[in-house]
């Protein structure tokens, strides 16, 4: 039995391998069977609460009140967020939230609308 490689991401070694990609599903990293050196210019993916692929300008929703570093009130349930920017990172979408202003946010909080 050939032995799985641990998740890059979270170093998890509960890996599968699914068309063609290694999948972590405790933090949700993809990867490539053969290495990421061989895809320098390999495109993000990121995907909402649903597990729909997002794409820049998309128009995505809150599934839930997120509490906001420095505000007094979250962002509610429901808020409609239009025009979105995929990034790598934690936190994977930027945005501008009527209202509120620039924000990043998780695609683990959000659906496509």
């Amino acid at each position: 039995m050939t032995s799985l490689p641990k998740c890059p991401k979270c170093g998890s070694e509960y890996t599968y391998e699914s068309e063609g990609m290694f999948v972590c599903p405790e933090c949700a990293h993809e990867w490539a069977l053969a290495g990421e050196d061989q895809q320098p210019d390999a495109e993000l993916i990121v995907r909402d609460a649903n597990g729909n692929v997002l794409k820049d300008g998309d128009a995505v929703t809150l599934i839930k009140d997120l509490k906001v570093k420095g505000s007094p009130s979250p962002l509610k349930m429901g808020t409609k967020v239009k025009n979105i920017r995929l990034v790598e990172g934690d936190h994977n979408i930027d945005c501008k939230i009527e209202g509120f202003g620039s924000m990043s946010l998780k695609s683990e909080f959000v659906k496509k609308s």
